[in-house]
């Protein structure tokens, strides 16, 4: 589950009157904003440089947990990132859903 910080958090009334030239422009500043609806959030607007830099954290990731799947199978065979996904229930694509 996501970490928020409460001063990013604002209600959809709040971002309609933010207006989305608003939202772009708190986002290019770095500051992140949640959208809430019935307090939930519901939709997050960042900048592109924190969008790129969760997809490089999310490749590293990946990569990292192929190479682990790799040494604890070091004992003469291997599995590729595919196997031990499907091993615990998963697969590339789910991962990707989540990326952004």
């Amino acid at each position: 589950m996501a970490v928020i910080e409460s001063k990013a958090l604002i209600s959809v009334s709040e971002a309609n009157s933010m207006g989305v030239s608003g939202l772009i422009k708190a986002a290019e500043s770095g500051n992140t904003k949640i959208v809430t609806r019935g307090s939930k959030p519901v939709a997050a607007v960042i900048s592109i440089e924190q969008l790129e830099s969760l997809q490089e954290n999310l490749e590293d990731f990946m990569d990292l947990a192929a190479a682990s799947a790799r040494f604890a199978t070091a004992h003469g065979q291997t599995a590729s990132l595919d196997d031990v996904l499907e091993r615990f229930g998963y697969t590339r694509e789910e991962l990707r859903k989540h990326q952004a």
